[in-house]
């Protein structure tokens, strides 16, 4: 394991490729994922600050609450994959800006729930052919099959939780041993 991120982190240009059991080599999909995310991240909310005037973030927080209409706080931070303190903020920046409403919660009087207001219900409707727009940008030049093929690699790499090679009550040198 320790070798495999060695060589991760001295070989990370965009074209490096390890040699696979066939001998043909096979690109390093982590770093290109890395760079695919940081690259479309940017770029839409470059494009969503531009049309719309709020934050890439904002915009898929807003796609969120549409759908989970009166979530709490701890909600949207799971769905987002966003820390405690990230999303109190973005919460506060969207408030100030009139996209959502702070409510309390039916189901647990303790906690807030929250809601589109008119204004965000608007943005939300302006999001969608930009949306659209991008969607259509990253689809260009693949067929049907292509795309259905990258959208279950990025499902399963969505839903992948990466273990060690070694449990970790063991050392590589413990490893060693047992295997003499």
């Amino acid at each position: 394991m320790r070798s495999s991120i060695l060589r991760m982190r001295n070989n990370s240009s965009p074209d490096a490729a390890s040699t696979g059991p066939t001998g043909k080599h096979s690109p390093r999909l982590f770093n290109l994922l890395s760079q695919a995310r940081q690259n479309l991240f940017r770029s839409a909310d470059a494009v969503f600050t531009s049309e719309l005037g709020y934050s890439g973030t904002q915009v898929v927080a807003l796609f969120v609450l549409k759908s989970e209409e009166g979530c709490q706080l701890k909600d949207l931070g799971r769905l987002l994959q966003l820390k405690n303190s990230a999303v109190t903020g973005l919460v506060s920046r969207m408030e100030e800006n009139g996209l959502i409403v702070r409510g309390q919660s039916a189901l647990d009087a303790r906690a807030g729930s929250l809601q589109l207001s008119p204004r965000g219900q608007q943005v939300l409707a302006a999001a969608l052919p930009v949306l659209d727009s991008l969607n259509a940008q990253l689809k260009h030049g693949f067929s049907e099959e292509e795309l259905a093929v990258v959208a279950r690699f990025l499902i399963h790499a969505a839903g992948l939780r990466f273990h060690q090679d070694h449990p970790p009550s063991t050392t590589p040198q413990e490893q060693d041993h047992a295997s003499t």
